[in-house]
């Protein structure tokens, strides 16, 4: 079973080429053009072991929204099509991230049903050109566009790169979890018997 997909969105605004594989995890090559977002994408494909391959350009002369938006939405399309019917996966992941000073928790129902929780707040407006503000808008649009249930809560943190870096990181390991195909689960995790 090839659990992998390829995603391509171009809009006046943004030009997106995503391919992800769920059960690789050699040759990952992103870039974004948003040397930050490259750098969390890279951690997600590290401690998720995922294959992640990304070519993207926006109108980030005006401002990262629309690129970082658009990279979720891929992303999102991308995993939920990687899934398929989601048969045999474990359904529920969870991980807990200390970055330094920051801890944070993800909790991941691959449920067919999106929606996000996201408890995060940020001390600093930038961190370097990027705004924090940014990543709860790429995991919305994540979870809108892959079916999946995502809650991010941070327990505490103080540094705004940490607990971005946290989050990720969580985010990974609970995916990487949720979509792992168990060989006692026969058929989906559901009494519905679909997902």
């Amino acid at each position: 079973m090839t659990r992998k997909a390829r995603i391509v969105r171009k809009t006046t605004e943004t030009d997106v080429a995503l391919e992800i594989d769920l059960d690789e995890s050699a040759g990952s090559r992103i870039d974004t053009t948003i040397p930050f977002l490259n750098h969390m994408l890279d951690l997600f494909v590290r401690h998720g072991q995922f294959k992640l391959v990304v070519k993207s350009a926006g109108d980030t002369d005006i401002d990262d929204h629309h690129l970082v938006e658009d990279l979720g939405i891929c992303l999102g399309r991308a995993v939920g099509e990687a899934l398929g019917k989601k048969t045999g996966v474990n359904r529920y992941g969870s991980a807990s991230v200390p970055m330094d000073e920051s801890l944070c928790r993800v909790d991941i129902d691959v449920s067919g049903r999106p929606y996000l929780i996201y408890n995060v707040r940020y001390e600093r407006r930038k961190i370097g050109g990027f705004d924090p503000s940014l990543v709860k808008e790429f995991f919305k649009a994540f979870t809108d566009h892959s079916g999946i249930t995502l809650h991010i809560n941070l327990a505490y943190g103080s540094n705004s790169h940490h607990i971005i870096e946290a989050v990720f990181k969580a985010f990974a390991r609970a995916l990487r979890q949720a979509v792992t195909v168990n060989p006692d689960i026969t058929g989906v995790l559901s009494t519905k018997g679909t997902l």
